[in-house]
């Protein structure tokens, strides 16, 4: 099968009342500055509307800030080192401020109203051309105008998530193309989002979606059925509001449909598993590693993606030698890595700066807590997905840089060769560890610590701090064109990012069970009894089984998935749902999302504990984060707001409350 390889071109689009640059995308390089109605009342203007909606989603997936909005301040992430006020600012730890101008969710904002504005187009003129053409050759298929669907209600799903109530109108009426630039906005409520764009639009997009998408990495009824879900899902959280957090526009917490929470927490949990009862193509993958391992990463559990390439610089959109840090490059795993260059052997640098998943380019601005490692991913023998997620050991490669030495010298003053571990780090404190002093003779540079009879250095969990910390392997890049040396290592990854797995729809359907939705078993491939405990069980036997020890970097064949059901929990809550969505999903930009929604955001990661910014520094401290209800709801950005006509009374009316 093809996979989508999406070109973008220099140009502008319709200005929608936001005023912004959009994303324009050409189809057999027919390059247009403009999308019209009666463009996209053409085949060819509908497939270029497409093109343009799958390229926009790596103006957010990879996008750097944006990822850093939806992870650091959690329990996920903190800021690093060398974080600059993006990080810092989203922390909430008293070392940034928030507010309208600092909050990176401006870039969802600006990415996404052009997005819909053009999904808006594709539908409301390729549907009038189908009315006009009844019966003849001539009308375009309803399947690709349920593409556009999908992405208008994707988009506002997102929206809504972050902002609260948002506008439907961007100047031509509610859920119109728009053609003409204005700058007045009206923000609808919460309610009204849900129930005229996002479940109509997702509805439309199950019924005429395929089964199996028109290419590789295209739409289908799976990857829309779990938006739906996951949108009952969210919107039952809402209306239920057991924490109180208040929304904007102020509206009272009742559906116009006169459903109850209780009904949305059903439908979602239905949505789920039918899904996972008619997967199609799609399946889990046998083991975990396998989930996330560059060179499988167009894989059967991969339902929506955006798509890079390193086959060509045009199709990619971005340098294959020198990413810039900027949209459309996937550069957000340079954030969790640390400066691992840093790390000297007899004085050389021994691993050095390449572009294999393990490594890439170091950015030192996001920092996992310490918890992540002693609490979330406690069970590192029986659960692969810690060794799935992490980069824990650091390898020597000095010799692919060029360098000629057969062997340095390491920790306790012993040999190590290309291919052995320069730094590790544990498992499990060790009480043997000793942390030298810098400066001492055959002691490392970048303050780790020894342990009797090992030539790598290690560090503790509890030593764990802003500067030395193990990397998001996951995240890594994967190119095919490293030859014998270090490769591309500073350009953005060519990998696809990825946005919505099979996975997740098991983790939808357990926590609509936990939320009171009345269960079924499952029958056919994933088999279970259909409650929350069964449909995690699905994952976790899963998480047990092993082919091979990523840091080992050796063969390893072990099922304990036995051991991982048995430890499951008789009773799942909310609580054991968060802690299982973090050890799949980790890093992968969900958990701000999951804590928002569930309203566990200052519960869970109000507090965290991690080392300081200094080579050598490994006594913990704990961080308090000041998490205030309004910060459930993202600022409106700065931009939007100058952009608009009115006064001042009237831009803070449309801000949300306490920025």
């Amino acid at each position: 099968m093809r996979q989508i390889n999406i070109k973008t071109i220099i140009g502008s689009m319709l200005m929608t009342l936001f005023l912004m640059a959009c994303s324009k995308s050409i189809l057999d390089e027919q390059p247009r500055s403009i999308f019209t109605p009666e463009y996209f009342k053409t085949q060819a203007g509908v497939m270029g509307g497409l093109t343009s909606l799958y390229a926009n989603l790596r103006n957010m997936y990879g996008q750097a800030y944006y990822y850093n909005s939806l992870e650091t301040g959690t329990d996920e992430a903190t800021y690093a080192q060398s974080a600059d006020a993006n990080f810092k600012d989203a922390d909430l730890s008293g070392v940034g401020t928030v507010s309208s101008t600092s909050m990176r969710s401006d870039v969802l904002w600006t990415t996404v109203f052009p997005n819909i504005n053009t999904a808006s187009g594709i539908i409301e003129n390729a549907i009038a051309v189908n009315v006009a053409k009844v019966g003849t050759k001539d009308t375009i298929a309803g399947s690709l105008i349920a593409e556009a669907q999908f992405f208008r209600a994707f988009d506002y799903f997102l929206l809504v998530q972050t902002f609260g109530g948002v506008p439907l109108d961007l100047g031509a009426g509610e859920l119109k193309f728009n053609t003409a630039p204005i700058r007045t906005s009206t923000r609808v409520t919460v309610p009204q989002v849900y129930t005229k764009a996002i479940f109509p639009d997702l509805l439309t997009a199950i019924a005429k979606l395929p089964t199996t998408g028109r290419l590789t990495g295209c739409l289908t009824k799976t990857v829309a059925r779990l938006h739906l879900a996951k949108a009952y899902l969210t919107y039952g959280w809402w209306l239920q509001n057991p924490n109180n957090i208040p929304t904007f526009p102020t509206s009272d917490r009742i559906d116009p449909n006169g459903k109850t929470a209780a009904q949305y927490f059903q439908m979602a949990y239905d949505m789920a598993a039918t899904a996972i009862a008619n997967p199609g193509p799609f399946k889990l993958q046998a083991t975990y590693y396998d989930v996330n391992l560059g060179s499988n990463d167009y894989n059967s559990e991969m339902l929506l993606y955006a798509d890079h390439t390193q086959a060509s610089e045009y199709y990619n959109v971005s340098s294959l030698t020198y990413g810039g840090g900027g949209a459309p490059d996937n550069f957000a795993g340079w954030m969790f890595t640390w400066n691992y260059t840093n790390i000297r052997s007899s004085g050389v640098s021994s691993v050095q700066r390449a572009a294999v998943q393990a490594l890439g380019r170091p950015w030192t601005r996001m920092a996992s807590p310490i918890g992540v490692f002693t609490n979330t991913f406690a069970d590192k023998t029986n659960d692969s997905r810690y060794d799935g997620t992490f980069t824990t050991v650091y390898r020597a490669n000095w010799n692919l840089g060029g360098l000629t030495q057969t062997s340095l010298v390491n920790a306790n003053s012993m040999p190590i060769v290309p291919g052995d571990a320069v730094l590790s780090f544990l498992d499990t404190d060790n009480p043997s560890i000793t942390y030298p002093a810098l400066g001492s003779a055959g002691i490392s540079n970048i303050g780790a610590g020894i342990l009797p009879g090992r030539a790598d250095y290690v560090v503790g969990p509890s030593g764990i701090s802003r500067l030395v910390y193990p990397g998001l392997w996951k995240l890594g890049p994967y190119r095919t064109d490293n030859g014998s040396g270090l490769g591309q290592p500073n350009a953005g990854s060519t990998r696809p990012f990825p946005i919505a797995k099979f996975s997740e729809l098991f983790f939808v359907a357990a926590e609509a069970a936990v939320k009171g939705a009345t269960t079924t078993a499952v029958t056919g491939t994933y088999a279970n009894d259909g409650t929350a405990r069964g449909l995690i069980n699905v994952i976790r036997a899963r998480a047990g089984k092993w082919r091979f020890n990523n840091n080992g970097n050796v063969a390893k064949v072990a099922d304990n998935s036995a051991a991982m059901i048995a430890a499951t929990p008789a009773t799942i809550d909310i609580n054991y749902i968060l802690a299982e969505r973090s050890r799949e999903f980790y890093g992968e930009g969900y958990r701000w999302f999951d804590l928002v929604r569930t309203q566990t955001w200052a519960a869970i990661a109000g507090t965290y504990q991690i080392c300081g910014t200094a080579n050598g520094d490994h006594n913990a401290v704990t961080v308090t984060r000041s998490i205030p209800n309004n910060y459930y709801l993202r600022p409106i950005p700065q931009g939007q707001l100058d952009g608009m006509d009115g006064s001042t009374a009237d831009k803070a009316t449309y801000q949300n409350p306490g920025y």
